[in-house]
């Protein structure tokens, strides 16, 4: 059983009454901590400045890269924080200034997790026909997501790790927590982020890695429910919690060993 650890941490000017609680007026972005290194923080941090875009935020200066990499290390590796994935919130103020220029705080919070370059452990995963998720601009960030409260909720009672969403027209966009990779042959088949798929720069890095080395073709692609049954194997990449194999969706199950095997090539290279 996966178990996680929290630690969190507030900004200087954090407000207990604070539009994220209020509205769910906030955006989340994880980074990644592993063998005590801030990794992938370029990538990570580029998808914060895009986030807080896209909500309209009001973008301090203070907000640059060197800025998060000396906040995560004085506040999480040099407490001890070896390996685990901070999740970082950053919300809007409730001031007297529009809301597009109105000052931002943030929160983070440390799940400590073994490496996050490897397999967590097995999913059994079902699709969810009640509900589905969106396909717009917002779609592919992180931001308060009814669906996923919901979906988590049926997930627990149905015993079931994880589910599939589809998008208003009926094709794989996303799961709970993540990305879906499906295994065919030589290709791994990927859900548009046109789809409702996540943005997620931990699966952008492994897909690169698979192209570059030739370990498999890519293809993003659209994706009917049906189709997660022809691929041999299946892997979600979540930023949120990590990555893990999909040994089971509905009652077809899944191998995980070639999916395992590039996992591994990609955590070598990290060194």
């Amino acid at each position: 059983m996966l178990t996680i650890v929290k630690r969190s941490f507030a900004s200087e000017d954090f407000q207990p009454q604070n539009r994220a609680f209020l509205y769910g007026d906030a955006v989340q972005v994880s980074f990644f901590i592993r063998n005590a290194h801030l990794i992938m923080a370029e990538e990570c941090y580029f998808y914060l400045m895009a986030s807080m875009r896209k909500m309209r935020m009001a973008i301090p200066l203070s907000y640059t890269l060197e800025f998060f990499q000396n906040l995560f290390a004085e506040k999480v590796i040099q407490e001890d924080v070896q390996n685990g994935i901070i999740q970082f919130f950053v919300y809007r103020n409730t001031d007297e200034n529009s809301l597009s220029k109105s000052g931002i705080s943030f929160y983070f919070e440390v799940d400590l997790i073994d490496d996050i370059l490897q397999i967590q452990q097995d999913f059994e995963i079902d699709l969810i026909k009640e509900i589905n998720v969106n396909t717009h601009v917002l779609s592919g960030i992180h931001v308060h997501s009814p669906e996923n409260i919901y979906a988590e909720i049926y997930a627990k009672e149905n015993d079931l790790d994880d589910v599939i969403f589809l998008n208003p027209n009926k094709r794989i966009a996303r799961s709970i927590y993540g990305n879906l990779l499906f295994l065919e042959g030589k290709t791994i088949k990927i859900p548009k982020t046109s789809e409702g798929a996540y943005i997620s720069p931990l699966l952008e890095n492994f897909i690169t890695f698979v192209h570059k080395n030739n370990l498999a073709q890519i293809q993003e692609t659209e994706m009917i429910a049906f189709e997660s049954q022809k691929a041999a194997e299946v892997l979600m990449i979540s930023d949120l919690k990590g990555i893990f194999s999909v040994t089971k969706i509905r009652n077809k199950n899944f191998e995980s060993a070639r999916f395992s095997e590039m996992i591994a090539q990609w955590r070598s290279a990290f060194g």
